[in-house]
């Protein structure tokens, strides 16, 4: 609407233009050269626009003759161009579709056409390493770097060629010059910091996380930097004490649940005498990521305590603990061992009397050791560590399916902060024999009217049930019953209606050093196989 007015008001000038000169009429006279020229002064005007536009026609023509090389250049250099991203374009997309052959001619017209394109180089390196032509692809990254638009790139594509042919010392040198080049490139950063990480610099490591803290969620930066001053830490510990215990507290203000950093500050403090200060520093680590470390630090917080001391610091540990089952079992051990030594074994009991059911192995093992400082009952202790093999595994130190006595800033894999606390990967889905929990009660069964059980006296109170005698011909009848055999269905004896008891019970397979349930004194014998037959042996192995 704007334009229409504008349009009408300009035609409106024009025309009042028009009218103001008619309206106003006169002669112009022009004497030159001898010439004398009269006219009016509408037709002067009129001769005047005619020569102005007749002049930009004429400069009009003589320009475009003029620029007539250049232009034909220009269109020359326009079509080469566009064939040449038509190039690119064809082995971009056979790179992606797998098509080798395609995409190396793409790339060598590419070339032909558009040399030195960043485009083109990309897509020569690309078509390379799709061939497997290592050195192709190298030469083309190479030449990247000499161009200023697409020298991170060449450095990037270089340090991907210096990894797959295993050059560490290339690609620490590519990787720091492209840190240089951008410090808050997020890969070279994270390759620098790698490489400090492997060397055991941690200095430098932390140099080079500063270096990509732009690039970092500012969580992710506070835990990385964390566990960096836990590593130096830990590497001072030997030389330079006080330099560990301020590199430790420092990394606990960054992660307070950092388990290693919270260990090594509360031994330091401890050692330093400041024992208040190390059980406030463990105790906060406790209620944020109860460990076994922790609880191991805090029992030797004073070295000279006596065992039941210990014991009751370990209690008021545990009542810290969060609301969470694995805190509280955590808890409950911990609790557990420091009662075993102290040789409070009713407490012990008592800790663990919740986790009996399926215990871990760690449960099963303390259970063992309690059987063995409280009675020295040599067959319950090799029933707990029996069902110790077969039981759930603990949490453990892992990382890259490597398992690790103690905490480890840097994983096999060279992952900084990779090792976690979890059940390893190779348990995780394992299947165990059913034999953590208590065989069931067994059913109540008849005597036998034939050959009648001699009455059993009453047991004391927490003793073993003893078992029954067995008829005199019962031992001898009963043979070695085999895997084979106890997997292969069996037909029970057939007895009279009026003695016949329940079927038998499914036997449990057993490990080695297992003692097994209870045998049942009233379960029907195997039958003897009576046959001398040694095939007739053989096939009843498949039966």
């Amino acid at each position: 609407m704007i334009q229409v007015v504008l349009f009408l008001v300009t035609v409106g000038l024009i025309a009042a233009g028009f009218v103001w000169f008619a309206d106003r009429p006169g002669d112009v006279i022009i004497n030159w050269m001898g010439y004398r020229i009269e006219t009016s002064v509408m037709v002067t005007l009129l001769a005047v626009v005619a020569l102005i536009v007749a002049g930009i026609l004429i400069w009009s023509i003589a320009r475009a003759i003029l620029r007539s090389p250049e232009q034909v250049s220009l269109f020359f250099r326009h079509r080469r161009a566009m064939r040449g991203h038509l190039a690119v374009s064809r082995g971009l997309i056979a790179i992606g579709s797998g098509d080798t052959r395609l995409a190396r001619r793409s790339a060598d017209e590419a070339a032909r056409l558009s040399p030195g394109d960043p485009l083109t180089l990309l897509l020569t390196a690309q078509s390379a390493q799709l061939a497997g032509d290592r050195a192709g692809a190298e030469r083309a990254f190479f030449e990247m770097t000499r161009h200023e638009h697409t020298k991170l790139l060449g450095l990037r594509g270089l340090y991907i060629e210096a990894q797959r042919r295993n050059d560490v010392a290339t690609a620490r040198r590519v990787a720091a010059e492209a840190a240089q080049a951008e410090p808050s490139l997020a890969w070279a950063g994270q390759a620098v910091l790698d490489d400090r990480c492997a060397q055991g610099d941690w200095n430098g490591a932390l140099q080079a996380l500063d270096g990509t803290r732009a690039s970092l969620a500012k969580d992710d930066y506070r835990r990385k930097r964390a566990v960096l001053l836990t590593a130096q830490a830990l590497a001072l510990q030997d030389s330079d004490r006080e330099a560990a215990r301020v590199a430790a507290l420092d990394a606990l203000k960054l992660a307070p649940g950092l388990v290693p950093a919270a260990v090594l500050a509360g031994r330091r403090l401890a050692e330093a005498g400041d024992t208040r200060r190390a059980g406030k520093v463990l105790t906060a680590a406790w209620r944020l990521n109860p460990h076994p470390d922790l609880a191991e630090a805090y029992a030797d917080i004073r070295p000279g305590d006596t065992a039941r001391a210990r014991l009751t610091r370990m209690q008021s540990l545990a009542d810290k603990s969060p609301e969470d089952p694995s805190a509280v079992r955590e808890g409950a051990i911990a609790v557990a061992r420091a009662a075993i030594d102290a040789r409070e074994f009713k407490i012990a009991r008592d800790a663990l009397a919740p986790y009996l059911v399926a215990p871990s192995k760690r449960i099963a093992t303390l259970m063992a050791e309690l059987e063995e400082a409280e009675h020295g009952d040599v067959g319950r202790v090799r029933e707990w560590l029996g069902r110790a093999m077969r039981a759930a595994p603990d949490p453990v130190w892992t990382a890259d399916g490597v398992v690790s006595d103690r905490w480890r800033p840097v994983s096999p894999g060279g992952r900084l902060d990779g090792y976690e606390w979890r059940v390893p990967l190779s348990e995780i889905g394992s299947t165990h024999p059913v034999v953590d929990a208590p065989p069931p009660p067994l059913p109540v069964r008849s005597p036998i009217a034939a050959a009648p059980a001699e009455a059993v006296p009453a047991e004391a109170e927490g003793a073993k049930p003893a078992i029954p005698a067995s008829p005199p011909d019962r031992e001898a009848e009963a043979p070695v019953v085999t895997l084979e055999a106890s997997l292969a269905p069996q037909r029970p004896k057939a007895r009279p209606a009026e003695t016949r008891a329940a079927e038998p019970i499914i036997p449990v397979v057993q490990a080695p050093d297992d003692p097994g349930p209870e045998t049942d004194p009233y379960a029907d014998p195997v039958p003897e196989k009576t046959s001398a037959d040694g095939w007739s042996r053989f096939k009843g192995l498949f039966r």
